[in-house]
């Protein structure tokens, strides 16, 4: 037990040490490609389609929906996307469009999808409704700031790169599950994903927030080519890259509303999300195991308790809990300027306590919860409703 967690805290270690070197090296590539946006002329910005699937009322709906509508971007629209028009979402939906008369936006309604993934279902209909070449999927629980659009569309000017993603800092309701949610997102993910673009490139996305140009959307097949999976996002960053096109990580980060948590309800989500990565990339989420800190110090000060060698139980405690505090500083603060991850950094080594629970759980059931409806997974991340017959997108066209 001893040596497992000596191993541990050596390999979570060097992790932190590779996240710190990756966050000041995204950092540095941020301020480079935040002054190359801004010194390329309005009359350069190619036209844009805002892709908003919605379903049913989310806490701050009004305000993420919102903030895409007063974007200071020259041309746009947006397309929101929703299974029926009996959906609450579209209440609010209307108001904006009311509000916002000046912004070109409409409502297309998928109806019920015959498709795995019903959100893929929804944006084929919504990207058939689309008028422009560059277009831009974000998740209705999404929160950008004005210059979301100015800042992510100038890499697609460069016919090489095809897809820009963004990273996203979490922001909590006031319970205490939502705020170690959102410490996760904004330190925990974020993490993983500098150190995969430092040490190979962007090959995936992440579905807060994409940006991509139909031409590399076509290269592909189309949307319905991640119409069987569950993280449609990664599997159209990835099928972007294989298709010989670059993925850029854009300096602009956006916001991640969270609902108020229980702790079952963190407890599926995060289960969810585990088991989606263990499908996708079976490889690389049983490493994953060894980049959490905060299980090897406890096993380290248990084993040493047993050994009688108290002062090394708890300096591999301490170790392994400064360590945490240290990724949330130089990767949640520093880099994503999340000031809840400042605030907040000596609860984050708990957030890498559950995190741990998580990962070692998602190798159990295959069967998950998502927006009321039942799947389960299978080979490389496809999903498979349970509820619904539902037809693979290549095998309805």
């Amino acid at each position: 037990m001893l040596a497992i967690a000596i191993l541990g805290t050596v390999s979570s270690s060097v992790f932190l040490g590779m996240a710190i070197v990756a966050a000041g090296r995204y950092r540095r590539l941020s301020r480079v490609a935040k002054n190359a946006a801004a010194a390329i002329p309005e009359s350069s910005l190619p036209p844009v389609t805002i892709l908003k699937p919605v379903h049913g009322m989310e806490p701050r709906l009004s305000e993420n929906l919102e903030s895409f509508f007063l974007q200071d971007y020259p041309n746009f629209e947006i397309i929101i996307g929703a299974r029926d028009a009996n959906n609450s979402a579209l209440q609010v939906a209307q108001q904006l469009r009311e509000r916002y008369p000046h912004v070109n936006s409409k409502v297309v309604l998928s109806g019920p999808p015959t498709w795995p993934s019903a959100k893929v279902f929804s944006l084929d209909r919504m990207i058939t409704a689309s008028s422009h070449s560059h277009l831009v999927i974000s998740d209705s629980d999404v929160l950008v700031a004005p210059g979301f659009l100015r800042n992510v569309i100038p890499p697609l000017l460069h016919a090489d790169t095809g897809l820009v993603t963004c990273l996203y800092r979490g922001i909590p309701t006031k319970d205490f599950w939502s705020l170690l949610e959102a410490l996760g997102m904004s330190v925990e993910m974020p993490s993983g994903v500098l150190v995969a673009d430092m040490m190979e490139g962007m090959r995936f996305a992440l579905g807060a927030a994409m940006a991509v140009r139909r031409d590399a959307l076509d290269a592909i097949g189309g949307i319905a080519a991640t119409a069987d999976y569950y993280s449609d996002d990664f599997v159209l960053g990835n099928q972007v890259w294989a298709a010989g096109y670059k993925v850029a990580l854009s300096h602009e980060i956006v916001g991640h509303v969270l609902v108020p948590r229980s702790l079952k309800d963190t407890f599926g989500d995060q289960l969810r999300w585990m088991r989606s990565t263990r499908y996708s990339r079976p490889k690389g989420h049983v490493g994953t195991g060894l980049t959490y800190a905060m299980p090897f110090g406890l096993l380290g000060l248990v084993s040493s308790l047993l050994l009688g060698r108290p002062v090394m139980g708890i300096a591999l405690f301490l170790i392994a809990f400064l360590n945490r505090v240290i990724q949330a500083l130089s990767v949640g603060w520093g880099t994503l300027h999340d000031e809840r991850a400042l605030k907040f950094c000596w609860l984050y080594p708990l957030r890498d306590l559950l995190g741990f629970v998580f990962w070692a759980r998602s190798f159990g059931s295959s069967r998950f919860s998502w927006r009321g409806e039942f799947y389960q997974f299978s080979e490389g991340g496809k999903i498979i409703p349970q509820h619904r017959p539902a037809t693979a997108a290549h095998e309805e066209r």
